[in-house]
């Protein structure tokens, strides 16, 4: 990856959950190539083994479950001994569930046996929640207790369901409004420790999670595809770049260290798009 600008992060050791995910990855390579110590957190091992080996003796690639506390305090004592205390986190795991997500668009009397609303599976409503919310706040809990003392920087994922949800995905949706709202939160709670607290709510961009929605198997795109698009006023996805000019501002405290409180929307204008 070709960073957009490079900022000195050499003081900055930065632990990042979700670290295996298509975006996460990206992130840790490119903070990690302005200096900083990246721990990478996520419960596939493997994945986050590779991310590791690609980016080097920066970075501790380090299995951990996101909704077991005692599992980020293992993740934390290792970082410490490993590069010392965190001054700088990442919530990035989160994800939705098929559980979870409607067949169709609309509730017609004709459905026919499609999965409706009513039909949602509560322990996969439960997972979206617990995948996207409960894990910032375990996460936040542990790593952040050492920020209140020296100061830190903090970065939650939202998405653009945060702003206007999307048919089909009422739990994913909500729960993103959700990380927006204790990004806020978090942001005034701990303002006086010298904690910035802000998010990236990304647009549409293509991962291993959502590819299957967008494309069908012969990889032409899907009706959803073409709704997003027409959305879209750039006409077209993201792509992992787009991110990483933010993502360094927002990690710069020299750039944007009067900013916090803050939900940056990369989406290429969707939000601001009203449809006609």
């Amino acid at each position: 990856m070709k960073l957009p600008y490079k900022i000195n992060l050499e003081d900055k050791i930065i632990a990042i959950t979700g670290a295996g995910g298509v975006l996460m990855s990206e992130f840790a390579c490119a903070l990690s190539e302005c200096g900083a110590k990246v721990a990478l957190l996520d419960i596939n091992e493997q994945a986050v083994n590779s991310v590791a080996q690609k980016i080097g003796d920066n970075a501790l690639a380090v299995k951990c479950d996101c909704l077991n506390k005692e599992s980020v305090e293992n993740a934390k004592r290792e970082i410490n001994n490993k590069f010392g205390k965190v001054n700088f986190l990442i919530n990035g795991a989160g994800g939705n569930s098929p559980k979870a997500t409607c067949d169709n668009e609309y509730m017609t009397p004709d459905l026919n046996g499609a999965k409706t609303f009513f039909d949602l599976d509560i322990s996969g409503i439960k997972f979206v929640f617990d995948l996207n919310i409960t894990s910032a706040f375990i996460v936040t809990q542990v790593f952040a207790n050492d920020m209140v003392k020296t100061g830190g920087n903090i970065i939650n994922i939202s998405s653009m369901n945060a702003y206007r949800p999307l048919t089909k995905i009422p739990a994913y949706s909500a729960a993103k409004a959700g990380v927006s709202n204790f990004t806020q939160w978090l942001a005034v709670h701990l303002a006086p420790c010298n904690v910035r607290v802000n998010a990236i709510a990304p647009g549409f961009f293509v991962t291993n999670q959502n590819r299957a929605l967008l494309y069908n198997q012969d990889g032409t795109p899907t009706a959803r595809t073409g709704k997003i698009l027409s959305h879209t006023p750039l006409n077209r996805f993201g792509e992992t770049e787009d991110l990483i000019g933010a993502l360094l501002w927002l990690a710069s405290d020299q750039a944007s260290g009067f900013v916090t409180g803050q939900v940056i929307a990369i989406d290429g204008g969707f939000s601001a798009y009203s449809g006609v």
